[in-house]
């Protein structure tokens, strides 16, 4: 199944449209896209019967992001091998957990202001949860997904990495800097969630390619690790990490600018595509 936030109403896709689901539902769904994560088991069974004559053409243009306001968001740094090493900070014993304030959030196709000329790409599968997940164990982790969404981690490298405390989350969070979507995919539509090519481009050069598989801690892990400290709720979301060919890492660095589009993708998931506009400009003190 895949489901959709269109213009601000929860819609399941069938076909080629989408269907209502406060309409269909008579009310006993929330047109809020994010409500329905409270109630996810109940959803499913509902949506299992849904009829696809009910779906309607729509314009895929004007999908917002399927999950807009969770109440967590979890996003973990150097989790592909390649990429720590590009980042010259060594393998991470232990998940590396920041996060991206909520208003960060924006949609698939979304323009993003850039605030300053450093501002870098970082194409990333993202995990949204399903049921509550406190003391999970690994073996447990997928059953507590409610699916997988396409996340691209735009960092303004000045600010993350200021000196002398680097500031991960406020570096990772201006606005538009967490385009999510375009729909969420439940898992029995991806064959292997644990082996999904994923990547992005700039200007239709790819930038960035690599898998899943070569995760260092899997999706399964990272719930069990994060939920063995703090409770995970219906709705939260996690960013699983990049793999390598950020634009700080190459020599010399590379950075987004005003007229580029940025398009993510992940196999069997789905695709951003986010135009890249001059933006309000962002002074770091003491840089």
């Amino acid at each position: 199944m895949r489901i959709a936030n269109l213009r601000g109403r929860l819609v399941v896709r069938a076909g080629d449209g989408v269907i209502d689901v406060a309409e269909a539902s008579e009310g006993r769904f929330d047109a809020d896209p994010q409500a329905v994560y409270a109630r996810w088991a109940e959803f499913m069974v509902w949506a299992a019967k849904l009829d696809p004559s009910l779906a309607r053409p729509f314009d895929q243009r004007l999908l917002d992001a399927p999950v807009p306001s969770p109440r967590q968001v979890f996003a973990i740094g150097l989790n592909y091998s390649e990429h720590a090493n590009e980042s010259r900070m060594g393998l991470p014993a232990e998940p590396a957990v920041f996060t991206k304030f909520q208003t960060s959030i924006t949609g698939p196709y979304a323009e993003v202001s850039l605030p300053t000329s450093t501002v870098d790409w970082e194409a990333e599968l993202v995990v949204v949860i399903g049921t509550q997940a406190r003391h999970v164990a690994r073996t447990d982790g997928w059953s507590h997904v409610a699916g997988l969404t396409v996340g691209q981690d735009l960092s303004e490298r000045t600010r993350q990495l200021v000196a002398p405390l680097p500031q991960f989350s406020v570096g990772k969070s201006f606005a538009g800097f967490a385009p999510i979507g375009p729909e969420l995919v439940t898992l029995d539509e991806v064959p292997n969630p644990d082996d999904l090519e994923l990547g992005c481009s700039v200007n239709d050069e790819t930038v960035q390619r690599g898998r899943t598989r070569d995760l260092i801690f899997s999706v399964p892990v990272l719930i069990e690790r994060l939920s063995a400290i703090v409770t995970l709720l219906p709705g939260d979301i996690i960013f699983t990490g990049t793999p390598a060919g950020v634009g700080h890492a190459m020599e010399p660095p590379r950075y987004l600018s005003p007229g580029d589009t940025l398009r993510t993708w992940i196999e069997g998931v789905g695709e951003l595509s986010n135009p890249l506009v001059e933006g309000r400009r962002h002074q770091t003190a003491g840089v």
